[in-house]
């Protein structure tokens, strides 16, 4: 067995972090959420709470997750305990479940937070009716890149959802102070790019992009069926949730957002003095007691890094690092080897 010697480390001249932000861009189309695939890429639950939206259709073992859609409003709000609502105390839920999870309890009087279209958290200006887009891990990554988010919307009749449409972006959250720390984690207000008035919320971290029902003001006809026509208002009392979810991926036009994947870096500079590791302790590296690479006994000791090892202070073997090609290794030379473990 070979013997090993060891290069301590030193933390501070040796050893460094960095930090690199990598982003990516990801554009939806809406005819990924309604057309394509003839609804076959939307998934609908027996609980029906939630509709989910797939890249491809569902069944296939190749789609991917891209959002879930849901809805709901505060017990609060102006919809609660109106005659013949369906499912209300899933809305009234599913609205409880976001605030809590995102915006946690009040001080004073510790009650669940509701959703406000400022970055105040006073209790005014209050969004209490609200549809939402829960985007899934594999596009978000680590968390949306702020100022980058876009959703179109379309507000003409439900023949031709898009001879009208709606802008909102997340612009101003790029700007300092533009966002507010939260227990769900940083968030930014959408704006109406043409009117420039709030109409919704996006968590970066969490992936949560939050709609009001202002976002559809002056569309009269934003669900219509066999059963009639209705406003946003109308169809969140008494359209069950899956029905409303179908409703806004009608007019769903397109979503695009730059995602971040945080890469943590630990720099090792491994430092070879001139006058150590001019031998190898690998047997094969001797013939006859001779060292290999030397013709004449008096010739100057050669070796060759092939490998870097990181050990811990057990000398237990860590990480190993090959380098791209054999480095020569003689008494005229000191080398230094950078390597990047990356997390």
């Amino acid at each position: 067995m070979p013997i090993l010697n060891y290069e301590p480390l030193n933390g501070n001249t040796d050893i460094t972090t960095t930090r690199t932000l990598l982003h990516e861009s990801i554009p939806l189309t809406g005819t990924i959420v309604s057309g394509t695939y003839n609804d076959e890429n939307i998934k609908n639950y027996t609980h029906g709470q939630f509709q989910s939206v797939y890249d491809y259709p569902y069944l296939s073992s190749s789609a991917n997750h891209i959002f879930d859609i849901t809805l709901g409003y505060d017990e609060g709000s102006s919809l609660s305990g109106s005659a013949g609502a369906t499912l209300e105390s899933k809305k009234i839920n599913m609205y409880n479940q976001f605030s809590q999870v995102l915006l946690g309890y009040t001080g004073s009087s510790n009650d669940i937070r509701k959703f406000e279209l400022d970055l105040a958290l006073d209790e005014n200006n209050l969004m209490q009716e609200a549809l939402f887009l829960n985007f899934s891990r594999l596009l978000c990554k680590d968390q949306m890149k702020r100022g980058t988010f876009s959703i179109t919307l379309g507000t003409g009749s439900w023949a031709t959802p898009f001879a009208g449409t709606k802008v909102l972006t997340d612009a101003s959250a790029s700007a300092t102070g533009g966002t507010l720390n939260t227990l769900g984690g940083n968030y930014g207000i959408l704006y109406d790019q043409a009117s420039n008035t709030a109409k919704g919320v996006l968590f970066y971290q969490a992936g949560i992009a939050i709609l009001s029902t202002a976002s559809f003001d002056g569309v009269s006809d934003f669900y219509s069926a066999s059963a009639g026509t209705s406003s946003i208002a109308q169809a969140f009392v008494s359209s069950s949730i899956t029905a409303s979810c179908d409703a806004f991926r009608h007019r769903l036009k397109n979503v695009s957002f730059n995602n971040t994947t945080e890469l943590n870096s630990s720099i090792f500079f491994c430092r070879v003095p001139h006058n150590k590791y001019n031998h190898s302790a690998n047997p094969t590296y001797l013939s006859s007691s001779t060292i290999r690479v030397k013709s004449v006994n008096t010739d100057t000791p050669i070796s060759y890094i092939t490998t870097i090892g990181l050990y811990n202070a057990q000398n237990e073997l860590l990480a190993v690092a090959k380098v791209s090609e054999p480095l020569r290794k003689d008494t005229t030379n000191d080398i230094t080897l950078r390597v990047r473990l990356d997390y």
